[in-house]
């Protein structure tokens, strides 16, 4: 089994299929018996956010495929300073399960992985 790690950076839904992508990812790679960490940063910090919805039109719950993904061990970490300072949703609370980190923290995770992706 590998560990990997794929940090997000991407607003959830910047109109793109970016972070869906990853995330169906993480999935795929959770399943297939990988240990997947998630580290989100910038902008992916909102999709820790309860208050963050799919646009109108978006077929897909990002929001709930993470936490998904929680419900299925994935460890979650969202950059602290991010949190305060990042996404259109700033100052709004964060569910369990995605824990407040740090830079340490994610380097610590980027040494001890098998690979890193980024979205």
């Amino acid at each position: 089994m590998k560990t990997i790690l794929i940090i997000f950076n991407h607003d959830p839904y910047d109109g793109t299929d970016v972070t869906w992508n990853g995330l169906r990812l993480a999935e795929t790679l959770r399943s297939k018996g990988q240990a997947v960490r998630i580290f989100l940063m910038n902008d992916s910090v909102d999709m820790a956010r309860d208050v963050c919805t799919p646009p109108i039109g978006y077929d897909q719950d990002l929001v709930q495929m993470l936490k998904a993904l929680i419900a299925n061990a994935v460890l979650v970490k969202v950059c602290g300073t991010c949190m305060a300072r990042c996404g259109i949703h700033k100052n709004e609370p964060y569910y369990d399960g995605a824990a407040r980190s740090t830079m340490g923290e994610l380097a610590d995770w980027v040494i001890d992985s098998d690979q890193v992706l980024t979205f």
